[in-house]
């Protein structure tokens, strides 16, 4: 739409272009009317900024670097809100179905501030799941057709999003809701993936019974007592690694672990038996400095020091730690080898993996048809790259944490001229990748529509700040550098508003009071009725576990 102005000089115009829908063509002749009204405009525009002002303003803190409160006070989660779950689509990527794992992952990020929302994803999605425990990659809204593939851990995130909506809200009436399957053919032997229309069967289960047999249908293990790889993990580029259903997942080990960990710990009366798979990861996976990424259906590694190309990738190492299934000192040993090596301190880039595949045998999948340094191919996939960053948080380095953090911050890629010539893209939002293609170091790929906003988000409240809600309490348990003297947050629970003020000391215990009165730090009571709350936090300055400049004992 254009229209042409002419301004003298001093004169002004307002003009409004309104985007919108109604039931049929009278309605919107109606609307059409009303929209002619100064008035009906002005109120439309503060609904609009109300709205927002109030999704976005739940949480709000203050950090000693702006770059870092400007994200996560509102571009993060508007980004995950406006584009992830509602348009679906963006610049780069026109589509607008729904993934199964992807809209899952981005939920959990407000599981504490939107919970509605997340309950409302993760209900949905649980409907887009077969008896036998898998689901569609992704499907269409309005007619329900979709893709049934071989993937190895889309359906797991149903189980990942279920638990963290429940520790964080105390909403266990969810798992009573009674939600349909769908009936549709099976893949057939050495096929990957089936496009079709699924029919909704009349059956149906609780949410815990959908997350049960998404767990029953991950039991499958190859020669190494992994799990398998199917079409591929959550790297999908990795598509013909298993195609004959032997070859494994590394990564996908880790993350089973974890979450058979979060289900146990929702669920405590079932036990979950993971020391197996761990100890095959520990027995089977390791390289002698890092861990392995896969097994091909052939036996052939991928990911190891032995290998020519992609003889290191971070996902394995990063869920080590995640997972907490590794060795503490291999866990140590193993992000030492990721910090030193896929870390570009001055191209702003953190490496998936290097070097990148171009000439592999057997061939790991369409991974290979981006050029070496593109996308997942050796670039930086930023939803891999946070990773990293959460898994050093929790060896508590948070100096590190916070520098791969603000390496991946788009403000701080953009906020010189050089740095904007170098990185192309909006400073607002997260970009799906980044470039190391030769020439190409720290150019921003497609941007608004990626998972990474969500986790951004997460590692930076989470992970770095250590902010979380259970229910009707609250812990803070902050990664932050040693040079911050702290940092502030308020937060709305409810009627409620608390406000944090958190101090890092030389000296001296924790310690934690709500207006006064002495709390666990751990448990720190919330309640919604209302009223405001000062919340003030004292802790000592960490030790960071693992300092950058340590000895580096990798091969």
């Amino acid at each position: 739409l254009r229209v042409e102005i002419a301004l003298d000089p001093g004169q002004t115009r307002d003009v409004a272009f309104a985007l919108g829908d109604a039931p049929d063509v009278a309605g919107v002749r109606a609307a059409a009317r009303a929209l002619r009204d100064g008035g009906c405009l002005a109120e439309l525009n503060r609904r609009t900024r109300d709205f927002w002002t109030a999704h976005l303003g739940n949480l709000q803190i203050k950090t000693p670097v702006s770059s870092i409160d400007f994200l996560c006070n509102g571009w993060l989660l508007y980004q995950l809100t406006a584009c992830r779950l509602w348009g679906r689509t963006a610049l780069y990527q026109s589509g607008g179905a729904f993934g199964f794992r992807d809209q899952l992952q981005d939920v959990m990020a407000l599981c504490t501030t939107a919970s509605q929302m997340a309950r409302s994803q993760i209900l949905l999605s649980a409907s887009r799941q077969f008896p036998q425990g898998d689901a569609q990659h992704w499907w269409h809204e309005q007619s329900g057709a979709g893709v049934r593939t071989a993937c190895s851990d889309d359906y797991l995130w149903l189980v990942q999003a279920t638990c963290r909506y429940v520790e964080a809200t105390g909403d266990r009436e969810i798992l009573s809701e009674k939600i349909s399957y769908l009936e549709g053919p099976l893949l057939r032997d050495g096929e990957s993936d089936h496009y079709f229309t699924p029919e909704v069967s009349a059956y149906e289960e609780t949410l815990l019974e959908h997350c049960r047999r998404a767990l029953a249908h991950s039991t499958r293990r190859g020669p190494h007592g992994l799990p398998l790889i199917g079409s591929g993990d959550w790297n999908d580029a990795l598509n013909r690694v298993g195609p004959l259903g032997v070859g494994e997942s590394v990564w996908m080990g880790w993350f089973l672990i974890d979450t058979l960990k979060k289900f146990e710990a929702m669920m405590p009366e079932e036990p979950q038996d993971f020391a197996a798979l761990a100890n095959s990861l520990n027995d089977e996976a390791w390289d002698g400095g890092w861990y392995l990424r896969a097994f091909f259906d052939s036996g052939e590694s991928i990911g190891s020091h032995k290998n020519l190309e992609a003889c290191l990738d971070s996902l394995a190492q990063s869920w080590a730690v995640i997972s907490n299934a590794a060795p503490l000192d291999r866990q140590r040993v193993a992000m030492r080898a990721v910090l030193d090596r896929l870390v570009h301190e001055q191209e702003r880039v953190i490496q998936l993996f290097k070097p990148p595949f171009d000439r592999t045998v057997p061939h790991p999948g369409y991974i290979m048809g981006y050029p070496p340094g593109l996308r997942e191919n050796g670039g930086q996939y930023t939803h891999g790259a946070l990773w990293t960053a959460m898994a050093t948080a929790r060896l508590g380095m948070g100096d590190e944490a916070v520098r791969l953090m603000q390496l991946l911050n788009p403000i701080e890629s953009a906020c010189t001229p050089e740095g904007m010539r170098r990185y192309k893209a909006e400073p607002y939002v997260v970009a799906a990748d980044v470039y190391f293609a030769p020439g190409l170091e720290g150019r921003a790929g497609w941007t608004w529509y990626t998972g990474s906003a969500a986790w951004s988000y997460r590692v930076w409240i989470e992970e770095v700040l250590g902010f979380k809600v259970n229910g009707e309490t609250c812990s803070v348990n902050p990664v932050i550098p040693r040079e911050w003297p702290g940092f502030s947050m308020t937060y709305r629970h409810g009627n409620s508003t608390y406000r944090f003020e958190i101090a890092q000391t030389d000296s001296g215990a924790s310690s934690c009071h709500v207006d006064g009165q002495s709390v666990d730090l751990a448990a720190i009571p919330l309640n919604r009725t209302g009223g405001d709350h000062q919340v003030m936090i004292s802790m000592p300055r960490r030790i960071d576990l693992n300092e950058r400049n340590a000895p580096n004992t990798n091969p």
